[in-house]
C-alpha cells in the first residue's frame, strides 16, 4: 500500500515513516500543505496521513480541496489539536478519521487497517471507467439520481 505522509514535523515524520516502513508500507513523505496538495492529485495513494498545523496551506484546506475535486482517497487527520471542535472541523473538511498526538503507533497502524478496508469495500461497489462512475448496488451515479454523469 502507498501512503502520502504530510507532517512538517521533521522528527515526527521520521517516527511515523519509520513505522510505516515496518509495517511493510510505502511511504511518500511531505512537509507542507501545498505540496501535499500538488502530491496527492497527482499521485496514487490508498491512504493520505494528513496533519492540521502545515506550512503555506493547512491541512483543514488541503482536505476541502482534495474532497472538492473528488479526490476520495481515504485521510486520516493526525494533529496535536485535541478539542472536540477541532476535531469537528477535520471531519467536517472530508477526513475520514481523526487521531491526537501524542499517539500509539498500534493505534495509528490499526485505523489505517479500517480505513484501508472500507475504502476496498467502496471500491467494489463501483463501476469506474475514465471519468465515469457507477454504483453497482444502487444503479446510480454515487452521488443519487439527480447527481450528474459528467
Amino acid at each position: 500500500m502507498r501512503l502520502l505522509l504530510v507532517e512538517d514535523d521533521p522528527r515526527v515524520a521520521r517516527l511515523v515513516n519509520q513505522a510505516l516502513a515496518e509495517a511493510g508500507y510505502e511511504t511518500m513523505v511531505v512537509n507542507d500543505g501545498l505540496a501535499a496538495l500538488a502530491s496527492a492529485e497527482g499521485g496514487d495513494f490508498d491512504l493520505i496521513i494528513l496533519d492540521i498545523l502545515l506550512p503555506h496551506l493547512d491541512g483543514l484546506e488541503v482536505c476541502r480541496r482534495l474532497r472538492e475535486q473528488r479526490v476520495r482517497t481515504p485521510i486520516l487527520m493526525l494533529t496535536a489539536r485535541d478539542r472536540v471542535p477541532d476535531r469537528v472541523r477535520g471531519l467536517d473538511a472530508g477526513a475520514d478519521d481523526y487521531l491526537v498526538k501524542p499517539f500509539a503507533v498500534e493505534e495509528l497502524l490499526a485505523r489505517l487497517r479500517a480505513l484501508a478496508r472500507r475504502h476496498q469495500e467502496e471500491e467494489s461497489e463501483r463501476l469506474v471507467v475514465a471519468d465515469l462512475c457507477l454504483d453497482l448496488a444502487m444503479r446510480t451515479p454515487p452521488n443519487g439520481p439527480a447527481a450528474r454523469w459528467s
